[in-house]
């Protein structure tokens, strides 16, 4: 079999890569384009098997994907889907790295952060096209010996034919250039010292390209002030990983005990900890609760929805879409966040979605829109703080868009990780640096307000006694020592 060499490499003139390709990595991203969009890589970033990659100084994100790679055998021009192949000379396999800690610099080119040299090997084998289904091919990759990514064609969106054709409307395809023809599910960060394994075969033919070995190394050269240097998010981290679990990112959420103690005080005595910390915006208001009498404690997670365009709901309203995703990623003591602008036109949750949260361990979901089957919801352990009832799908006025970022809810601003603490007076934010604190004092002042209600129960006036002043603060101070396990007393 033909190997990829210097020569292939020196022949390509263009490298094309697609975005999304394969219905894995769509519904894992949970975004379905309904058309190929593609960006370029330099061909300098060619390299053959066996190469090292280095990864750049200060950056974290080498990102990892193994593709298979179209190279070109004839000039294409205008062709049509059914000649497509015919302009292709072979098969082989690439691994299309990047480093996401620079994506952010050229507005979605992604020039620096895909085209660095050594970014693009190809190889060992090269499988002649001639003869062979491009629809039944099969892309793996390894990770240190471990298989990451398993995929066939048949999971394509967008067959190569169509890919070849598309491109050759605006430009020619000249012989030599390389199409990446996107990555599946499984893609993700490679550290120095790992070594990752790209293999393209046909199962039905026992052709194979042989594995593409790539081992990542630690780059040194410092960044120049005259160019953008790296810059990370979280949310690139999540992407680049896969998922804020692979990233380290998933909240730790509540010690049973810190639970059991927020659980214990009201949101209005959390409420004036919070005020006297300087924090006034933190309620999420409007809502109702299902479960009116259940106070709950759990960490954010986040959904955004959008308001709805037909075309926008067509690529992101379907399949396995941001709401699914994140209602099916939910952890054990978390509560899901939905901003919906406040609009109650239609429901962004329904009984099957809030069963499935249940049973992944969520202790509340909370939506600024309207809910369905709320009936049925009302049936659940798991309270829904939500803002009214409709029947309408969520299509109407919304789009499931994002996961797991800075949200609006009933005018609050939240965060993934943020603690939210609801009951019957309605829900609270608080910020997790201050949670121990603020609960430790609520729980006093709940303390203190319960001898401030046993004094006037027994008849005693309000002046000097709420709040509290010197006298009446040394009568709490002996009867709180008798009263330690919370027993209500008598006036020391």
């Amino acid at each position: 079999m033909e190997q990829v060499s210097a020569g292939t490499l020196k022949a390509a003139r263009k490298v094309i890569a697609v975005h999304v390709a394969y219905r894995s990595r769509a519904n894992q991203r949970g975004r379905i384009p309904a058309l190929p969009s593609y960006f370029l890589k330099a061909p300098s970033s060619l390299s053959l098997t066996g190469s090292d990659i280095e990864r750049p100084t200060g950056c974290e994100l080498l990102a990892y994907e193994g593709e298979i790679a179209l190279v070109i055998g004839t000039a294409a021009r205008r062709v049509l889907p059914r000649d497509a192949w015919s302009h292709v000379s072979f098969v082989t396999a690439a691994n299309d790295f990047g480093v996401y800690d620079l994506k952010y610099a050229d507005k979605g080119s992604n020039v620096r952060s895909k085209s660095g040299d050594g970014f693009t090997p190809l190889g060992p084998g090269l499988i002649p096209a001639a003869g062979l289904d491009p629809a039944g091919l099969r892309i793996r990759t390894w990770l240190n010996g471990t298989p990451v990514q398993d995929d066939t064609t048949a999971g394509l969106l967008f067959p190569f034919t169509q890919l070849v054709a598309d491109l050759s409307q605006l430009m020619t395809l000249e012989p030599g250039d390389i199409i990446l023809t996107g990555t599946p599910a499984g893609s993700s960060v490679a550290v120095p010292g790992e070594v990752i394994e790209v293999e393209v075969d046909s199962p039905g033919t026992a052709l194979s390209t042989g594995r593409l070995r790539t081992t990542v190394t630690q780059g040194h050269e410092a960044w120049a002030d005259y160019g953008s240097g790296p810059h990370t998010t979280d949310t690139d981290r999540i992407d680049a990983w896969g998922s804020a679990e692979t990233a380290g990112l998933a909240p730790a959420g509540l010690s049973p005990e810190l639970r059991r103690k927020l659980t214990s005080v009201g949101t209005a005595t959390l409420s004036s900890q919070l005020r006297k910390r300087g924090l006034n915006n933190i309620s999420i208001d409007g809502l109702a609760s299902t479960r009116p009498g259940l106070r709950i404690a759990g960490t954010a997670r986040t959904l955004r929805f959008v308001p709805h365009r037909e075309d926008l709901f067509a690529t992101h309203g379907g399949g396995y879409n941001a709401q699914k995703r994140a209602v099916d990623t939910l952890n054990n003591g978390e509560v899901l966040v939905m901003e919906a602008r406040g609009d109650p036109g239609a429901g962004t949750l329904g009984d099957i979605l809030a069963l499935r949260a249940q049973v992944r361990g969520a202790c509340a979901i909370v939506t600024d829109g309207a809910v369905r089957d709320i009936a049925e919801l009302a049936t659940l352990e798991m309270p829904v703080f939500h803002n009214g009832a409709h029947p309408a799908v969520l299509g109407r006025r919304h789009i499931p868009w994002d996961t797991d970022l800075t949200i609006a809810c009933g005018g609050a601003t939240v965060q993934p990780g943020d603690i939210i603490v609801g009951d019957a007076d309605g829900l609270l934010v608080i910020p997790p640096s201050l949670v121990e604190e603020v609960v430790d004092d609520a729980i006093a002042q709940e303390h203190e307000e319960s001898f401030i209600a046993d004094m006037v129960a027994q008849g005693h006036n309000i002046e000097g006694l709420f709040p509290l002043n010197a006298q009446w603060r040394a009568r709490y101070a002996a009867w709180a020592d008798g009263n330690s396990d919370g027993r209500k007393g008598t006036t020391p």
